[in-house]
């Protein structure tokens, strides 16, 4: 194939969706409400790879593969593993290459393919379960140094990748707005507490990875089959109320504070998009231990994935501002990598399953300007942002809106590939 489509949006050379990237999404048409469909993003379009299947234009697949396709989610796709991951994005590429006339020369092509702004989103997969990691040794040494500044980072943290369990139900796709919650906190570490609204309502930039095939109860996962078992990627928002997590995180972790609302980019990249940017890692000082053999792993991988935070205002948008740039990292700056928080995950025989999500933690880096949260960006509130709107920043405000974005600049001959968006607006909290 010459890399370019016939789909002239897909070969514009700041397009997120090139021909060789094409993450997978579900979506609702507005030509055919109701119906729910899986499909690839292609430049400005979507391909309706549900209806394709149904008309026939999918008999070169596995039976198996094609039933998948015409389901209701990833979740059939994901559990057949990577050859057929493989299988089918080379069916889609091929459909959408230049040079293919199958698609492109059918008078009713128009069927199969709807502009992305004419979709509404949900998440790609039915997610049984979600775990949140702690895997930016920048974020943990920052967040530690305000509540522990004697001792920052805790003896296990280069030890062990460490995690909490999430909460499936309140995970929602890019686009929805979050609500500002109620929860316990106290102004000093010994109470009394209150109840109320959040006041320290904060983002997390993050980066979620989509399980395929799992491990029954009682199997531990090998690391060096954790490629095989890692779907794709996706863009993910843990929203945070830090004054609540403050007051309950001793001495089990995480609890309301999180577990309210997190935002997931509705397309996912398939890890075989990125292949020409996947390079060995992570990336150790000469001071960290090694890890235990079950974490480690000749053919671990990270990736320079590019990735920024934007904030706008409720002011800014009446106004017609853009958004502000609060911050901007990389990916290939995280300590522990996806194999090593599948594999540690699942190591006292934790049933790993198809469409189970695994999400990153704050990205951090070793600079200000790409620290990922506000709690970080703003030092606890003593540093706050100034906005274009003359108003300044030390947490989130109702009407605030959040955009994370994540990107590969071209590398080797391959374009740049982008991960879209995962937005929300913060909305008041309900007496």
């Amino acid at each position: 194939m010459t890399g370019r489509s016939w789909i002239e949006s897909a070969n514009l050379a700041d397009a997120d969706f090139p021909l060789h990237h094409l993450p997978w999404g579900r979506f609702e048409r507005s030509d055919m409400p109701g119906r729910w469909a899986l499909g690839v993003a292609v430049g400005d379009m979507a391909m309706d790879v549900s209806l394709l299947v149904e008309a026939g234009l999918a008999r070169g697949l596995d039976g198996s593969l094609r039933e998948a396709l015409a389901g209701p989610s990833l979740n059939g796709l994901l559990a057949l593993g990577r050859p057929a991951w493989h299988q089918a994005r080379a069916w889609a590429m091929r459909l959408l290459a230049a040079e293919e006339p199958a698609l492109r020369d059918r008078k009713d092509r128009g069927r199969f393919l709807v502009p992305r702004d004419q979709l509404r989103m949900a998440l790609a997969m039915d997610v049984g379960d979600y775990t949140d990691f702690y895997a930016s040794i920048h974020h943990a040494t920052n967040v530690g140094s305000m509540f522990r500044p004697d001792n920052p980072l805790l003896p296990n943290w280069r030890h062990v990748p460490i995690g909490y369990h999430g909460r499936a139900s309140t995970l929602v796709p890019s686009g929805t707005a979050v609500r500002r919650p109620f929860g316990q906190s106290s102004a000093a570490e010994s109470g009394p507490p209150s109840f109320g609204p959040c006041r320290l309502f904060d983002y997390e930039l993050e980066v979620g990875v989509v399980v395929g095939p799992g491990n029954g109860i009682g199997e531990r996962v090998d690391i060096a089959t954790a490629r095989d078992r890692l779907f794709g990627i996706c863009l993910v928002n843990d929203w945070s109320a830090r004054d609540v997590q403050k007051w309950e995180y001793v001495p089990l972790g995480p609890f309301t504070a999180k577990n309210f609302c997190t935002s997931v980019g509705a397309w996912v990249t398939p890890l075989e998009a990125i292949e020409p940017w996947l390079e060995p890692g992570p990336v150790r000082d000469a001071a960290a231990p090694e890890n235990l053999p079950y974490l480690r792993w000749s053919g671990d991988f990270t990736f320079d994935l590019k990735l920024q935070v934007l904030l706008r205002s409720a002011r800014m948008r009446e106004q017609g501002m853009p958004a502000m740039q609060v911050s901007v990292g990389t990916y290939r700056d995280m300590y522990w990598t996806f194999a090593q928080m599948l594999t540690h995950h699942a190591c006292t025989g934790c049933a790993m399953r198809p469409g189970d999500l695994l999400a990153s933690g704050t990205v951090s880096g070793p600079t200000p300007e790409s620290r990922g949260c506000l709690l970080e960006r703003t030092w606890r509130g003593t540093e706050p942002l100034s906005l274009p709107d003359g108003t300044q920043r030390k947490f989130l405000e109702d009407g605030d809106e959040v955009i994370l974005r994540g990107w590969f600049d071209a590398r080797g001959g391959t374009g740049r590939i982008g991960l879209g968006e995962c937005r929300g607006v913060v909305l008041p909290a309900i007496a």
